[in-house]
């Protein structure tokens, strides 16, 4: 049994409208990242979609580093900052992350190997920024090693843009990938781990620059990605579950993150469990240990 869990930061449920370029793309395009208010999605291979909230009960615009932190560790991180937080995660934040990450987690619940499937540049390690991710934290908190350039190019990590195109224009001598090829490197990587982790945050970024154009070509690309992930993993022995930490991209209209639900969506193996317990953005780490630790004392 596995979890795959793909992270796409800046995506919410909003409504339809010019200010949403997911209403832009056909239903085949946009599938199964599409998902409207007030509408059942289209969902193939079985999936289940939970309308989760990204608020958790406190007020202002959920936040990208208090909504990570909260996903990657099933702790409230807005309610115990007593704000949202946004951009990285600050000292109490990452005291939260080091305490209760979700690889720490399966570590001491005997659940390995975990992976995180994002490649790092050399250039990360030689200029350490100041300020550095959730994930990034997880990672290190559990003592895991980072996924460099050379296991891109060996096909056993993702870039945080799967074409490779971000890398290939900051000079680094790899291949660009289409999303196919990117699936079938994260299809690889899960079928190798207990946990996988995919972070995926360019939503985001063209949803901050109000990009229209660039936000088709993204969420056109996105979506194909994540057809093809699904269509890769064995679905009879995998979870793979798809969340993110706030809305954005799916409305235009301003530059700010929007207060609207975000999509959990799971498939294959016990999907049933991320469908009854998942209705906040803290609920997602307790259903990822749940379904790995309740298979493990039923073998």
């Amino acid at each position: 049994m596995a979890v795959l869990l793909i992270f796409i930061d800046g995506l919410g449920i909003g409504k339809r409208g010019p200010h949403n370029p997911l209403d832009r793309l056909s239903v085949e395009e946009a599938e199964p990242i599409a998902i409207f208010r007030d509408e059942e999605p289209r969902l193939s291979h079985g999936g289940v979609l939970v309308r989760t909230d990204a608020c958790l009960g406190v007020e202002g615009r959920p936040q990208s580093a208090s909504g990570q932190t909260t996903i990657l560790t099933g702790v409230n991180a807005p309610a115990a900052l007593g704000c949202h937080k946004q951009g990285f995660p600050n000292e109490a934040l990452r005291t939260i992350i080091r305490e209760h990450s979700i690889f720490l987690q399966l570590r001491r619940a005997g659940i390995e190997p975990n992976a995180f499937a994002n490649a790092y540049t050399q250039r990360f390690f030689d200029a350490r920024p100041r300020w550095v991710s959730a994930t990034t934290v997880a990672v290190e908190s559990a003592g895991m090693s980072f996924r460099r350039i050379d296991d891109l190019r060996a096909g056993r990590a993702l870039y945080h843009d799967f074409t490779n195109r971000l890398l290939i224009e900051s000079g680094e001598d790899v291949a660009e990938r289409t999303p196919e090829e990117a699936a079938e490197v994260l299809a690889g990587v899960t079928a190798e781990h207990r946990f996988t982790l995919y972070e995926y945050f360019i939503t985001d970024r063209v949803g901050h620059s109000q990009d229209v154009l660039g936000s088709l070509e993204v969420l056109a690309g996105l979506a194909r990605f994540v057809r093809a992930v699904i269509a890769r993993v064995d679905l009879a022995s995998t979870t793979v579950v798809l969340t993110s930490d706030h809305g954005n991209v799916e409305d235009l209209s301003f530059r700010n993150h929007t207060l609207n639900p975000v999509p959990t969506i799971a498939w294959g193996a016990w999907r049933e469990i991320i469908e009854s317990r998942v209705r906040t953005l803290a609920d997602i780490t307790p259903a990822v240990v749940e379904i790995l630790t309740a298979k493990e004392t039923t073998l």
